[in-house]
């Protein structure tokens, strides 16, 4: 004969529902402040960059754009 086991966490009594409060994803992103720019590279650098984002399931141009960012945050003062 198995024994029930109790759960402390597990709702006890009747239950109810709850509004749901949480923010829709869309407004979870919050979007960037961003310029366009043209800039020509060595087509080695993209390819790597395409590489790389293709292993890790993200956008090239990000990749690129979090680099330069972290370069003008190391190099400011």
């Amino acid at each position: 004969m198995k024994r029930k086991r109790f759960d402390k966490d597990m709702p006890m009594g009747k239950l109810q529902k709850v509004d749901d409060f949480l923010p829709p994803p869309e407004k979870l992103v919050l979007p960037e402040r961003t310029i366009k720019v043209t800039l020509r590279l060595n087509k080695s650098s993209v390819q790597f960059f395409k590489e790389q984002a293709r292993k890790y399931h993200t956008k090239y141009q990000k990749m690129l754009r979090f680099l330069v960012d972290k370069y003008v945050e190391r190099y400011s003062a």
